[in-house]
């Protein structure tokens, strides 16, 4: 039999080394698993966290990202029923993952196998390449020695048994071992004299498998996944490299076509990683450009103090989230660097969010507090039926209940409607009470009409002493009398103040003539007694009117201080106007006598 050498050009042009393997696997090999919890994913890695490496490393790699495919899907689905029950955004915790532990834990064990099984398969390969090394010295010394190379045929065959099946060498030793190999084995070959019949029908088998490798690198063009097909590609040569060699005049005829078919898929290949980098070279900027417009939002954040303001924030850093799930890889330098960037500023923002809603919660719980103290409040006054003071004061805890700032929404609701009931409740008693009493108080009216009638009607045929009598017993009826509505109150006691006044301007009248002639009388007594004694009573009738002056001012002074917001502090104005019209009456009638003591002075 006889083996092919390819050309070490061709060689580098369609093989691919172990590391670049290793890449391609890793990017489009994927391990199908069906839908698991987060404990079945716990309980399948450490079912097979001991198991060999090469055979369950794809799959640890998979159930790694399906856990946290879970467990993000569990808490979006927990986010969402919490918002939809109606609690803020601020509440949601996500639930402590009881597992992530263990998973890191058993990852770290694996790992550190991963690293000793890679650590024992590098040396493996040394060994290995040692091990090929000595097989090809073995070839190389019998075809030193041609005499022996028809003896030696069985050991050749044993050789090339043992070389093929010594896989795994490091790959930058891959192409010249194969180069040595098939040199020696062709150099051996043509060294040995053996039946030409044995020899073509190794030529003909050689080829015939050699041509089907032909076609099934010719299908790969047909592939749309190109990345599948360059893989398939190297099994392909690697399958090419195995088979012994043709006949001579058809070397180069099979090497060609098989290395054209490689070309296609070659060329695909690299097309459409060059496509793939421009791509990612795209996405980066873009990436790029969204970690900076998330970095400008976090410089504004401390200027955001509301949450109207937050909740737009928040729009913008979620709809910046989705954008960024829709752009694809940057490369793969940068692509991690990047999403930590991305990821640090959307965990400053939540971070800060979430201090700033923990302070509006304190604070909105000391509302809570004052809001619920006002309840009590309320409650305790909801029974009173002092209906006048009790209004005013519910109607200053509702002012003070607009003051207070907000509540969590979960107790807005109710404790307003606690403290509504409250202020309801009494309203609605005091109305019902004031319904009741509206006819009491219309009779009311009608009694102290009578009663201004009967002022009215003491006229001046009436002598002093009995219009008095008749004006106390009048006053006495009027104080008797209860509550007349409200709106005519005010107008009513006005009118009967003025009845009362007319009475007591007649009385005060009366009096002053009464009192004029009585002091004309004693001033003739005074006269005769000299002008000392009309001085000194003048000055003392001066003192008087400074006196009743000076008392007029205090009772000013007086009304200064009172407050016409209630019944009460109005009765007592009026009653100092009264008194201040008495002495005003009182200073007209000293006026009156220092006038008569003047004419009899001059």
């Amino acid at each position: 039999m006889e083996n092919t050498h390819l050309d070490p050009a061709a060689q580098s042009g369609t093989a691919c080394t172990q590391e670049q393997e290793q890449t391609i696997v890793v990017e489009t090999t994927q391990v199908e698993t069906p839908q698991m919890s987060r404990a079945d994913i716990i309980e399948r890695i450490r079912q097979i966290v001991e198991a060999p490496i090469e055979e369950v490393k794809d799959e640890v790699e998979t159930l790694k990202q399906n856990y946290y495919k879970v467990k993000r899907a569990e808490v979006e689905a927990a986010y969402k029923i919490h918002i939809e029950s109606g609690l803020s955004e601020a509440e949601f915790t996500p639930q402590h993952d009881e597992y992530e532990e263990e998973l890191k834990e058993l990852l770290s064990t694996f790992k550190e196998r991963k690293a000793q099984y890679l650590e024992a398969l590098e040396k493996q390969r040394e060994e290995n390449l040692a091990r090929k090394n000595a097989l090809l010295e073995e070839l190389k010394a019998i075809n030193e020695t041609p005499d022996e190379v028809g003896k030696q045929y069985q050991r050749v065959q044993q050789i090339q048994q043992e070389f093929k099946a010594i896989t795994d060498v490091p790959a930058q030793a891959v192409t010249e071992l194969w180069k040595t190999y098939q040199a020696y084995v062709e150099q051996f070959y043509d060294l040995l004299k053996i039946n030409k019949e044995l020899r073509d029908y190794d030529f003909k088998k050689n080829l015939e498998q050699k041509e089907a490798l032909c076609k099934s690198a010719e299908q790969l063009a047909e592939m749309e996944d190109i990345v599948a097909a360059f893989k398939l590609l190297q099994g392909l040569h690697n399958e090419w490299r195995e088979i012994g060699p043709v006949a001579k005049e058809l070397r180069e005829e099979i090497w060609n076509r098989f290395k054209e078919a490689s070309t296609v898929i070659n060329k695909r290949h690299q097309a459409f990683f060059e496509s793939r980098k421009e791509t990612e070279t795209q996405n980066e900027a873009a990436k790029i450009a969204l970690c900076e417009e998330i970095e400008q939002i976090i410089a504004t954040l401390p200027e955001v103090n509301n949450y109207n303001a937050w909740e737009e924030k928040t729009q913008a850093i979620l709809g910046m989230q989705e954008r960024w799930k829709a752009i694809g890889f940057a490369s793969r330098k940068n692509n991690t660097i990047l999403f930590e960037r991305f990821r640090q500023s959307c965990d400053t923002f939540f971070a800060t969010k979430a201090e700033y809603f923990k302070n509006a919660k304190e604070s909105m719980n000391i509302n809570l507090e004052k809001k619920r103290a006002l309840c009590e409040k309320a409650e305790a006054l909801k029974d009173s039926t002092d209906w006048k003071a009790t209004t005013d004061i519910l109607v200053a805890l509702q002012k003070e209940w607009k003051q207070i700032g907000p509540v969590a929404k979960k107790h807005s609701d109710s404790v307003w409607k606690r403290f509504n009931e409250a202020c309801d409740y009494f309203f609605e008693q005091k109305k019902k009470a004031l319904s009741s009493n509206r006819e009491i108080e219309n009779a009311n009216l009608q009694a102290k009409l009578e009663v201004i009638n009967t002022l009215k009607a003491i006229d001046e045929s009436i002598d002093d002493e009995t219009a008095r009598a008749k004006m106390k017993e009048a006053i006495a009826q009027w104080n008797s009398i209860g509550h007349v509505p409200f709106r005519d109150k005010d107008k009513l006691y006005k009118e009967y103040q003025k009845a009362l006044d007319l009475l007591y301007s007649r009385f005060n009248k009366n009096r002053n003539r009464s009192r004029m002639a009585n002091f004309s009388n004693s001033l003739q007594e005074l006269e005769e007694g000299g002008t000392d004694k009309l001085y000194r009573e003048r000055e003392k009738l001066a003192r008087s009117y400074e006196m009743k002056k000076n008392e007029i001012q205090t009772y000013e002074n007086n009304k200064g201080f009172l407050s016409l917001s209630s019944s009460r502090a109005e009765s007592l104005v009026q009653e100092l106007d009264r008194k201040i019209k008495k002495l005003h009456d009182e200073m007209e009638l000293i006026v009156q006598k220092i006038n008569m003591i003047d004419e009899k002075l001059h």
